[in-house]
């Protein structure tokens, strides 16, 4: 019958290496046997050595985007990605408050893992007052979670902390990515806080790799895929951290520098 094949949509910027972005949900997704769909944001033009040029697409245009899939497909699951300015957050949060494309997972895309700031004072502001309120999931990564709670993360307790600080915020469910410290490191430690409470600690080898490119965008695009499928919050959460932790391990040679991650390589 029709649409009842799982639909989940990504709203990010497009990249145009493929590495991450819009790129690594749609890769995420197929490889999770969800249908992807995309609303464009943005689009970048670079590759493995870095950024070279980006331009963000006209409200109207991302309005239309909306309305056209609202229209025709069954969505059960929709993520964010990188949202350039305080006008385009602003523009998906009013859209996405008109459709029905089910829980939605945020991905606040604010600082690097490396702790280099990728969104501007005002688009902070109106990433935290206007979009998180509206999450499901949210997956900060360690520097985002500081920024966003305005809180220092040193201990485990302090990560806790953080996470029930975000809940207040608004996002129901929160998982705060772990620090990734230097080449001494050998784990990678997540904390989870779910809606009900509960509290969850994932860990994962680190793995020693500059094939990392679009890390953050496959855990929680997978996560997304996961809610498309009807499974619950936790068990997407938990599938999630060993899908891209296998994608890691599993190398491709692709491009001079800092490479994709393989998301072909996890199979259940």
């Amino acid at each position: 019958m029709t649409n009842e094949f799982p639909q989940a949509v990504t709203i990010a910027g497009s990249d145009s290496d493929g590495s991450a972005g819009m790129q690594a949900d749609l890769n995420t997704f197929f490889t999770r046997h969800v249908y992807g769909m995309s609303i464009v944001t943005a689009c970048v033009a670079g590759n493995s050595f870095g950024i070279q040029d980006a331009t963000a697409m006209p409200k109207p245009f991302i309005e239309q985007e909306f309305k056209s899939l609202a229209a025709d497909f069954h969505i059960r699951a929709a993520k964010t990605g990188m949202l350039a300015d305080a006008a385009l957050i602003d523009t998906v949060v009013e859209n996405y408050q008109k459709v029905d494309f089910g829980p939605l997972v945020v991905d606040p895309v604010i600082v690097t893992k490396h702790g280099a700031m990728l969104l501007e004072t005002d688009a902070f502001t109106t990433l935290r007052q206007h979009l998180l309120p509206l999450a499901t999931v949210v997956t900060p990564n360690f520097y985002e979670a500081q920024k966003l709670t305005e809180q220092p993360i040193h201990t485990d307790e302090d990560m806790v902390t953080a996470a029930k600080h975000l809940q207040r915020m608004g996002a129901k469910n929160v998982v705060i990515k772990g620090q990734h410290h230097d080449e001494s490191q050998t784990q990678v430690r997540d904390c989870v806080l779910l809606e009900s409470g509960e509290i969850m600690w994932l860990s994962a080898p680190y793995v020693h790799t500059d094939r990392v490119n679009g890390t953050g965008d496959s855990l929680s695009a997978c996560i997304t895929a996961e809610i498309a499928k009807g499974q619950s919050i936790k068990a997407a959460i938990i599938l999630a951290k060993k899908y891209v932790n296998v994608c890691i391990a599993n190398e491709i040679a692709v491009g001079h520098k800092f490479g994709p991650i393989n998301h072909w390589a996890f199979q259940d």
